[in-house]
């Protein structure tokens, strides 16, 4: 057999083996409500990994007895990891919860009061520090139109105009 036919089993073991890094960060405008939903997608091991080297604390995000726990320290780390200024004003993010999905987590927050979105800036260190391949897919959806940014770590911030 020649190389060619051991191609598709090398890809396959090199992506078993090196896994990526990424997180995506969906922010929509919501007219109808004057808020800005956003919603933090990550692998799950690596949002436990990095909760527990930043506050020393082991989680089970998918253990039902450690929801009120895993509620607190998810909020905790993406509200330090993750920051948007809307329309030159920082904004407040209330968390409102997260759900498990297969391998992921899905983090959700809401910036409330906000009848028009023009401008938004983004910080973003999510899951930095656990492999600097990491990379945050960010896309923003305003009166129906959508940006997307890659930040390829060490890069945090970025900017939307509509």
């Amino acid at each position: 057999m020649t190389w060619i036919g051991y191609k598709p089993l090398a890809t396959l073991l090199i992506s078993i083996l090196h896994p990526f890094y990424v997180s995506v960060i969906d922010m929509n405008h919501n007219n109808k409500e004057a808020s800005l939903e956003i919603s933090v997608r990550t692998f799950t091991t690596d949002l436990e990994a990095r909760i527990e080297k930043e506050y020393n604390v082991k989680l089970d995000l998918s253990n039902p007895k450690q929801k009120a726990k895993a509620e607190q320290y998810i909020n905790l780390y993406v509200q330090k990891r993750l920051a948007l200024t809307t329309n030159g004003v920082r904004g407040k993010m209330e968390f409102v919860g997260f759900e498990i999905q297969k391998e992921s987590t899905w983090s959700y927050f809401e910036i409330k009061n906000l009848s028009q979105l023009k401008q938004l800036d983004v910080f973003c260190e999510i899951l930095f520090g656990i492999d600097d391949s990491q990379i945050n897919i960010l896309h923003a959806k305003v009166n129906g139109q959508t940006k997307s940014y890659e930040l390829p770590a060490p890069k945090n911030k970025t900017s939307f105009t509509f």
